[in-house]
């Protein structure tokens, strides 16, 4: 299974402005809802392609509304996640599974929220530390060279 994770703008409560919409509501009715985080908002699909497709369906809302869109398939990798720009490069065959490993954007965890995004480049096989403060946890998130740089 393919997993999505929506992550909400600091300043929106993203399951109430999705569910509250007819059209995203809709769009979401067929999965079952989670939330790994707070402010987040988790599902499953049966592939890259379905997550894609889902993500490009709730792309006004997302726009608006949410900090990241997120996707993890074990094709790809069973821990990390995937940037929606590299879950779509992936999808279209436009880059390797093998290829989506060295440029990271890693959350760190703390009480339950994602925090501050720190851009990495893994190294030696090795993701470097989280380091922008004391966390529980990290997040491991693949970007394209791209969003890296940006």
């Amino acid at each position: 299974m393919t997993r999505v994770c929506l992550v909400g703008a600091d300043d929106v409560d993203l399951r109430f402005e999705l569910l509250s919409r007819e059209t995203a509501r809709e769009a979401l009715s067929t999965y079952d809802l989670s939330q790994p985080y707070e402010n987040t908002l988790a599902l499953s699909t049966v592939s890259v392609g379905a997550a894609v497709s889902l993500l490009n369906d709730l792309n006004w809302y997302l726009v608006r509304y949410a900090d990241a869109a997120l996707v993890r398939d074990p094709s790809v990798s069973e821990t990390e996640w995937l940037s929606r720009d590299l879950a779509e490069a992936v999808r279209n065959d436009d880059v390797t599974p093998a290829d989506t490993d060295e440029y990271l954007r890693l959350y760190g965890v703390d009480e339950g929220r994602l925090v501050e995004p720190l851009f990495v480049r893994r190294t030696d096989g090795e993701v470097p530390e989280y380091d922008l403060r004391e966390v529980e946890e990290t997040v491991t998130v693949r970007v394209t060279e791209a969003e890296f740089g940006g």
